[in-house]
């Protein structure tokens, strides 16, 4: 059982993962004229997003829905946070291969492609410049989503044995 001191050791270390995320996206283009120190942020970046999915997974792993074999319960009660945490990492780690292998030769260049210009306004802003479509920003809704799911992962229902779970055993089995 996850224990409220172990938890908020927990939920603290996720939060300080998704505030260097936020950080990265809001100031890494400050440092394009550094494309080595701009790599080292990308890299710690996408390691902190599989750290926070890392973490995610463990946490789903340590509740009583999980040891009791309702694993399909607890996917199905957080797959849109599973989702969209890997469309995040994989168009993270897309948008920081295209970047680098633009500017790590010409650091002093401006370059900044359709293709790559759409991408990161896809993963950080949310709208499409040539579709004029608002689309849901993928980095908010991350940031959104792991923090909700992050947060109800502390309810004590998933840690221990309770009606709720039995109904939802009962419903299983059927």
């Amino acid at each position: 059982m996850l224990q409220t001191s172990n938890y908020s050791l927990v939920l603290s270390l996720q939060f300080l993962l998704l505030s260097y995320d936020l950080f990265v996206n809001s100031f890494s283009e400050l440092l394009r004229m550094a494309p080595v120190i701009q790599l080292v942020l990308f890299i710690i970046q996408d390691i902190a997003i599989l750290f926070n999915i890392i973490i995610v997974f463990l946490m789903f792993f340590n509740t009583f829905v999980f040891q009791a074999g309702l694993v399909s319960l607890l996917f199905h009660k957080f797959k849109g946070t599973i989702i969209l945490t890997a469309v995040y990492f994989a168009l993270s780690i897309s948008f920081h291969v295209w970047v680098m292998n633009l500017r790590w030769k010409n650091s002093n260049r401006f370059v900044w492609t359709d293709g790559l210009q759409t991408l990161f306004v896809f993963q950080r802003l949310g709208a499409t410049p040539k579709l004029l479509l608002a689309l849901p920003a993928v980095a908010v809704l991350y940031c959104y989503f792991y923090k909700r799911t992050a947060v109800r992962l502390g309810d004590p229902r998933f840690y221990q044995d309770s009606l709720w779970l039995r109904k939802e055993f009962t419903q299983v089995q059927r």
